[in-house]
């Protein structure tokens, strides 16, 4: 891999959450279009998945939607840009992954969380060397990132798997770092 063309976006399907966190999601899909890389994503219309699927194409960037069919209703596919439909969570899961070359994770709940995790297991067994970055602007995933550390302290996790462990505040340094990271693993 020598370039990322394409970052799978993690992030939640609520619209009741803070307004920070919407355009968080906006500004992280008009970089996405402005730097040319396409936004793989769950598919929904709503939450930050709508926000930042919208945002990024509404900017003329190139956006695949993937949904399972049982979430037409809940989480309403967002009908304007390319989208395809899967028959349950583990597909889509499998194909957001072959989709993409890096990983985003906004604030989420725990759907948002299983994946990212899924991801990073998947990288700790040796299975892809994808990076990932976490991107809050208010400390949503500290918690998450003192688990890890919990983790990695308690030796069940090497200290070698902290340079996986991106924390960003700006849609730009966590685009930023996770190119930093494809130039680390092509060398």
């Amino acid at each position: 891999m020598t370039k990322i063309k394409s970052i799978c976006v993690y992030c939640g399907a609520s619209d009741d959450v803070l307004p920070g966190y919407i355009k968080l999601a906006e500004e992280l899909g008009r970089d996405l279009a402005k730097r040319d890389i396409r936004l793989v994503y769950g598919g929904g219309g709503v939450g930050l998945m709508g926000a930042c699927a919208r945002a990024a194409h509404e900017a003329a960037g190139d956006v695949l939607g993937i949904m399972p069919r049982f979430l037409l209703s809940k989480e309403r596919i967002y009908e304007d840009v390319e989208h395809r439909i899967v028959d349950d969570m583990h597909t889509r899961k499998q194909m957001m992954y072959e989709e993409s070359d890096a990983f985003i994770v906004l604030p989420g709940g725990i759907g948002t969380l299983e994946e990212a995790v899924e991801i990073l297991s998947w990288a700790r067994l040796g299975l892809h060397a994808k990076p990932m970055a976490f991107l809050d602007e208010d400390g949503f995933w500290s918690p998450f990132f003192e688990l890890m550390e919990h983790i990695i302290d308690g030796k069940f996790t090497p200290e070698s798997f902290r340079a996986s462990l991106v924390h960003s505040d700006t849609p730009k340094k966590a685009i930023d770092a996770l190119m930093d990271k494809v130039i680390v693993l092509d060398s």
